[in-house]
């Protein structure tokens, strides 16, 4: 068998342990030949491919990043694309394919399934936002470079007396800000599933300089402010239909300045989440997800995708983790309120 595997979407610590596992354990153990498709969904959409063996694969582990470029192309938006991925898988022989990324990418990866392709998925995300695991690989590095930052931001907060506001990734799901928040020791969370009222931050703001403390607060770049609407960086849309975020961080230190005369600074995180070497747990997790990924494929296990339940690497099916995005509850966020102020 010649399986084909991409990565798509953003990238992510981790990618390249899964390919690497998938590799590994599919010539191992069952003999199958591999070949890489460049840059997400444009690579089976163009026949633009890479050889992709044990050597390819050797000393990736570690790697952030992905050996095989990643794109946000959506063949949905394509001219006959899902026909002409068909075609040419054909053409290059390929029995099937494990397709590595977010909503997005699996969201084709379902459409290809619909249409008799062959695709066992692999969750990625640094958002965790995925329905149907408990974890993505790739979180748990953002999470920890956060906290990184945020503690180094606790001492020069401290020395100037200024408010510091960390913004972080994560689109409309708050997963990174709450844990690095809670890990960093913020006084001030603001994630996109709970509107906030700036009034109210400026009194946690307030009531942390009584205490004779400077204020970290922590927001997700999605979080929108109560009667108002979420900061994007312009208009335009990428090929999945998202805008770009970023901007939050801004505004709120703006109208902290003009609320409480205390002057305000933001870190924005972006890219940096993603970029570097990926954590000891998302090696683990990236290397399992990669191994139970070529098992399925394997047992023809097609439209599903591998993901964590507890510390079992189970099968699901590819629509229940695209079907909806999994936010942050209610009661996380009540409890992590407790350290506000």
């Amino acid at each position: 068998m010649r399986v084909g595997v991409l990565t798509g979407g953003g990238d992510c610590p981790g990618l390249n342990a899964v390919i690497r596992a998938v590799v590994r354990k599919g010539v191992q153990d069952y003999g199958y030949d591999f070949i890489g498709f460049r840059d997400g969904w444009r690579g089976p959409l163009e026949g633009d491919t890479m050889p992709l063996d044990v050597k390819a694969v050797r000393g990736i582990l570690p790697r952030g990043g992905t050996i095989l470029g990643s794109s946000r192309t959506n063949p949905i938006k394509v001219d006959r694309g899902i026909e002409r991925i068909r075609e040419n898988l054909q053409k290059l022989e390929v029995d099937a394919l494990v397709a590595i990324g977010g909503e997005d990418t699996l969201g084709v990866a379902t459409r290809l399934h619909e249409h008799e392709v062959k695709v066992v998925g692999v969750p990625k995300t640094i958002d965790n936002d995925l329905g149907a695991t408990d974890y993505t690989f790739g979180f748990d590095t953002a999470v920890n470079i956060a906290t990184e930052a945020i503690d180094r931001l606790h001492t020069t907060a401290e020395s100037h007396r200024r408010v510091l506001i960390v913004e972080v990734m994560g689109r409309h799901a708050g997963w990174i800000a709450i844990h690095s928040g809670m890990a960093g020791g913020a006084n001030v969370i603001l994630i996109p599933e709970q509107n906030f009222d700036v009034e109210e931050v400026c009194g946690w703001v307030d009531s942390r300089f009584r205490t004779n403390y400077a204020p970290i607060i922590v927001v997700a770049e999605g979080a929108i402010p109560l009667a108002g609407q979420m900061v994007t960086k312009d208009q335009t849309l990428d090929a999945f239909g998202h805008v770009k975020l970023s901007g939050i961080g801004d505004w709120l230190a703006s109208e902290i300045e003009k609320r409480t005369g205390h002057e305000a600074r933001t870190t924005v995180l972006g890219h940096v989440q993603r970029g570097g070497t990926p954590t000891a747990f998302d090696r683990w997790l990236a290397t399992r997800f990669g191994f139970h990924a070529i098992d399925a494929v394997n047992a023809g296990d097609w439209g599903k995708m591998v993901a964590l339940h507890g510390t079992d690497v189970v099968t699901v099916p590819l629509e229940a983790a695209t079907r909806e995005l999994k936010t942050v509850p209610p009661a996380l966020y009540d409890e992590a309120k407790v350290l506000f102020g």
